[in-house]
């Protein structure tokens, strides 16, 4: 399942994370890419000894603990490895598929992958975010303060800008729940429980719903 979701920070997050990166160093992307990666990742990233890294990756993993739609579909455990990324003229990111396991000898497992547009898509020409899927290849480029998330087992590629700088936060989330189709049961039950309670209240077929959806939980849960 992919999510796409508008308006992820308030104007006053974003700001702050534009005007503190616009300050900031940056360092060849190719330090944190894998082996193979290494090949095709053509890009800078914050260096992650800068003194405002922390209070950055703070403010965008509360932006993303607070949206409900993130956590009844990604159902959150873990989330870990932001990279604040740039793109200048010229840069890109071939086709790659995320490491499966991060964070060092923590051993955080990537389910999900995201990317939090930062710079408006009127200020960069090309740099779009190219998804392989079943119907083919996707391009999404969002407004800024917008984030993507999709599964990381998905081959993707960022396009060449060709005009202006392309700045967003990439990470990854480790969810209770492994199996993106046992997540995507499990979002279709919350998001029916919820529609039936809006309409009707708690009622015989809510109650048995939530007794589903916290049975199935239970046995999916890692």
């Amino acid at each position: 399942m992919i999510l796409t979701i508008d308006s992820l920070l308030t104007l006053p997050e974003l700001k702050e994370l534009t005007e503190s990166l616009s300050q900031a160093e940056f360092v060849d992307g190719k330090i944190t890419a894998g082996w193979h990666a290494k090949l095709v990742k053509h890009n800078t990233q914050l260096d992650k000894q800068a003194p405002q890294v922390q209070k950055l990756q703070n403010l965008v993993i509360m932006a993303l603990e607070r949206n409900l739609l993130i956590s009844i579909a990604v159902r959150p455990k873990k989330i870990h490895s932001l990279r604040f990324s740039r793109y200048d003229i010229g840069m890109s990111y071939g086709t790659h598929t995320d490491n499966a396991l991060m964070g060092g000898g923590e051993f955080l497992r990537s389910d999900v992958s995201f990317t939090l547009f930062l710079s408006s898509p009127n200020n960069y020409s090309g740099g779009e975010l190219i998804i392989e899927q079943s119907q083919g290849e996707v391009s999404y480029k969002l407004e800024a303060g917008s984030i993507i998330l999709y599964p990381s087992s998905f081959l993707h590629r960022v396009e060449p800008v060709t005009e202006g700088t392309r700045l967003v936060v990439v990470g990854w989330i480790e969810s209770l729940v492994r199996d993106e189709y046992k997540r995507e049961i499990l979002f279709d039950l919350d998001t029916v429980r919820r529609s039936i309670f809006a309409k009707e209240g708690k009622s015989i077929e809510f109650d048995l719903l939530c007794k589903t959806h916290a049975n199935l939980l239970r046995q999916w849960v890692d």
